[in-house]
């Protein structure tokens, strides 16, 4: 209830009017993992975009980087103290570690929306409010991931070898899924906190690249309606950037072990465990860190 009080020169009463409270505004936390990404780090993109968005903070994970991510990333962290964490992983563990830690940190922290986003800002952050949009829309939905269609005015460039490469991953995760799933691989997520979403981040992914589709397919699983949970979102601009760190190799590797998952899945086929112990987590710089520093 607000009121406007009554002026010193005038004895009237004012009528108090009602206004509608404000939605309050939603804690969205963005991780986005890194390894030697210190070339390739936009620290004005992501600083710019902190200054326009108050209700969103970035959890960075270093993933065992040999290069100066690290010191990229702290000077990041000197510019937005409050907006800005910083973990990194005792040694290089891959993206799906580097996500999966970083969200479930995340997690913990606390916010109403978490994400994960590709350090190299293929996707311009600016999906970030689009897809936060379309959570706050659709009650059902838990998942909303981005969608590299070539449709008329987007402006979305991918060779030809990523759109094959995408085109395969596709067909496989609509197996594993059991959802007519078109892109998967796009390295722009968010998703609603829920404690489906903690048990999902719960246990290391064993499909390594396409650690996509794993995730999906635990949400799909206890979801009530999993049609309905996941909502694929065309991206209005992607642009491929130079220095990927996805080999060949790691390809092969992952498509045969979306296979084993699928047959896990499918067949029923005794789940695979970690060949390795999780690396170890530290957080190397975040407010909690810097109250402490200060006390």
């Amino acid at each position: 209830m607000t009121a406007f009080a009554p002026d010193a020169t005038f004895t009237t009463n004012v009528i108090p009017l009602y206004v509608e409270p404000a939605e309050r505004p939603a804690s969205v936390a963005i991780v986005v993992p890194c390894y030697n990404e210190a070339a390739r780090l936009d620290l004005p993109a992501f600083s710019s975009y902190l200054c326009a968005n108050p209700w969103v903070r970035f959890v960075f994970v270093n993933d065992g980087s040999k290069d100066d991510t690290l010191g990229v990333l702290d000077r990041l962290h000197a510019q937005h103290p409050d907006r800005i964490e910083v973990l990194s992983l005792t040694r290089n563990s891959g993206k799906a570690e580097a996500v999966r830690m970083g969200l479930a940190y995340a997690a913990l922290t606390g916010c109403d929306f978490l994400g994960y986003w590709d350090a190299d800002l293929a996707t311009p952050l600016d999906a970030i409010g689009d897809f936060l949009r379309i959570c706050r829309r659709y009650d059902d939905v838990e998942v909303v991931y981005g969608a590299r269609l070539q449709l008329l005015g987007h402006r979305v460039a991918r060779t030809l070898t990523r759109r094959i490469i995408s085109l395969i991953c596709a067909r496989m995760a609509r197996v594993a899924v059991g959802l007519p799933i078109g892109d998967t691989q796009c390295g722009a997520k968010l998703m609603r906190m829920s404690p489906r979403l903690a048990h999902a981040l719960s246990e290391p992914f064993s499909a390594g690249w396409l650690f996509d589709v794993e995730l999906f397919s635990r949400i799909a699983d206890t979801a009530s309606c999993k049609s309905r949970a996941f909502y694929e979102y065309p991206l209005p601009e992607w642009t491929e950037v130079p220095g990927s760190k996805v080999t060949g190799r790691a390809i092969r590797r992952a498509g045969f072990a979306m296979l084993r998952l699928i047959a896990e899945r499918k067949l029923g086929l005794r789940a695979r465990t970690p060949r390795q112990a999780p690396a170890g987590l530290q957080v190397h710089r975040s407010l909690v860190v810097a109250l402490e520093q200060a006390a």
